[in-house]
This record gives structure tokens, sequence and C-alpha cells, in this order.
């Protein structure tokens, strides 16, 4: 005898379609999720690198926040999922926090991507994160591809101990304050760059930290992978000399020298050899502080009074 149900019951089933997503070709019916905020990351070229628990989260949610729909849709078409897609950029995310928070507080599971890789690296997410938190709304992270660990693990540079900056200042006299305040950091660095502003950048760091090895990685994961791996100076008169790369950029740099005994004729030597290259006292001074492990302070004090006596 079949039972009888309410047709409340009933009407909610109906209004409630079948999660799914499908992936090397079947089709998945997922359960829902945990209420919370799931930190979901998305590939970073290559659309085979997503897990099967993004896939489920992204499915199952009862909405995903995208930096931009246009290119998330593109990701949740390639596997069949049709979960409604909300804006959330950096221009709006003030405005669309207290909207998402609300739902959030009603019981709803909310995934957070980014264009591409994990989210709030470099991208927005990070205040929405800590309003979570003070809420007491549970926040889960999904871990996936990244393009910090992507470059750094592939660059044959150092990766016990790593720093990432992220984007450098666009203009070059900001750049190299930047870059000089970061070159006694011991260990690698790693950053995010535009093509059109690369070559400008890799002629500041090398400036800034001398002839340390280094890496450019571009398109990470596609199909024009590439990785250009040589010191600073080199990388910065290739990129200086060919048109501007496309696609995304990160860029290794390992960490400094360690600090050699270096007597104070070597040491005026260096810098001689420098200022003859053409550099300014300032610049000759960061290469010499980057090649030998001193403080680049010491070093320009040096070469000032060595230009005062050229005089």
């Amino acid at each position: 005898m079949a039972t009888l149900r309410p047709a409340a019951e009933l009407r909610s089933e109906r209004t409630q379609p079948e999660r799914t997503f499908t992936a090397l070709g079947t089709r998945h019916v997922v359960e829902r999720i945990e209420p919370g905020l799931h930190i979901i990351a998305t590939p970073i070229g290559n659309l085979g690198d997503i897990t099967l628990r993004a896939l489920r989260a992204l499915a199952a949610a009862d909405a995903i926040l995208a930096e931009d729909t246009r290119v998330s849709r593109q990701l949740l078409g390639h596997y069949a999922i049709d979960t409604q897609l909300i804006a959330y950029h950096e221009h709006n995310a003030a405005q669309m926090r207290p909207r998402v928070l609300s739902r959030l507080t009603k019981g709803q599971a909310i995934g957070l991507i980014s264009d591409a890789g994990t989210p709030l690296i470099s991208d927005p997410g990070y205040k929405l994160v800590v309003e979570c938190v003070a809420a007491g709304i549970s926040v889960r992270s999904l871990p996936g591809p990244s393009a910090v660990l992507a470059a750094l693990t592939t660059a044959g540079l150092p990766t016990d101990r790593f720093f990432f900056e992220g984007f450098l200042p666009h203009k070059s006299a900001a750049r190299r304050t930047r870059a000089n305040a970061l070159a006694s950091i011991p260990a690698t660095l790693v950053f995010y760059e535009a093509p059109s502003r690369l070559a400008g950048t890799l002629a500041d760091l090398s400036a800034e930290l001398g002839p340390r090895r280094a890496a450019v990685a571009r398109e990470l994961t596609k199909f024009y992978e590439e990785m250009r791996r040589d010191s600073l100076p080199k990388l910065a008169a290739f990129y200086a000399a060919a048109e501007p790369p496309r696609g995304e950029i990160v860029i290794v740099v390992g960490p400094p020298f360690a600090a050699q005994e270096i007597s104070a004729e070597s040491l005026d030597n260096e810098i001689q050899e420098a200022t003859l290259e053409g550099l300014s006292t300032k610049d000759a001074a960061a290469v010499v502080a980057a090649r030998t492990g001193l403080p680049r302070r010491e070093v320009y004090a040096r070469a000032l009074r060595l230009a005062g006596k050229s005089q």
C-alpha cells in the first residue's frame, strides 16, 4: 500500500531539483553540504586539475560567489553545474557582504571561488572570512590549485622558506623601494605580475636584489606553459628585448646570498667595477650588497665615500 505524504512535502521536493555534476562522462548526484562558507580552489589553467570534492561542493552549494561570473560560468558549464552564480569582487564586496552574511546566517551553504586558483591569494574574500568568523559562521577550505605553489615547486629555487608578496607597485620608484625592503628576507620571494609590466619589474628587481637566481613562470598548467630560469639581470635583459608575453605571470626569486668575508679593498673593487658598468652609486651599492650579502646601507655608505674621493 502506498504511503500518503503531505502535499507541502511533495511540492517542496518538486521545487528542489537534484544537484548534479558531470565528470568523465558520468553524471553524479550530490547531497547537500554543510551550511557555511566554503572556500573552493579552482584550476589555474587545466580544467582537469579540479578535485572531486570541489565539484561536489560547487554542485551542492546554494550559491557561488565568483570574482568574474563570465569566467566561472565556463568552468561550471564544463562540468554541467547550474548552481546560482553571484558576482563578488573588489568593487562590490562592501555592498554584497551583508547580503551574503544574511544568507549564511539562515543556514545556507555558499561557495567562494576566484577566477583561478585558491581564493583570497591576491583575490577578494579576506573581509568576508573575517566577518564570518566574527559571526560564528563555519568557514571551510577545499584546497587545490595555486599558482604560487606551482611556480615555487618548479622554479628550481629553495622551497624550505618562501615569502609571497603578490603584486608589486605599478610605478618604478615605489616598486624599487618595496623590493629593497624585501632584500634582506632570508627566503625565496614570489611575485605576481602583469605581462605589460614584467620587463620593468625584472629590471627593478635586478637593480635592488642583484644577480640572484630567478625564474619567470607563464601560463602554468596551460598548453603554452613556460618556465624561464636565469639570473635576474639576464631575465631582465631578455624580456626588455622581447615583446610583452601573454598570460598569467609568476616571478620567483632566490634568497639573498650568504654574507661573505670580504676585505675593504675587495669591497672597493666590487663597487668600482659595478660603477664602471654604468650604474649609479645607489644602484652599484645595491648590486654589490646583493652579491656579497653585506648590508645595503653599509655598502652604499662605502660607495659614497669612494665617489667623493674620485671627484
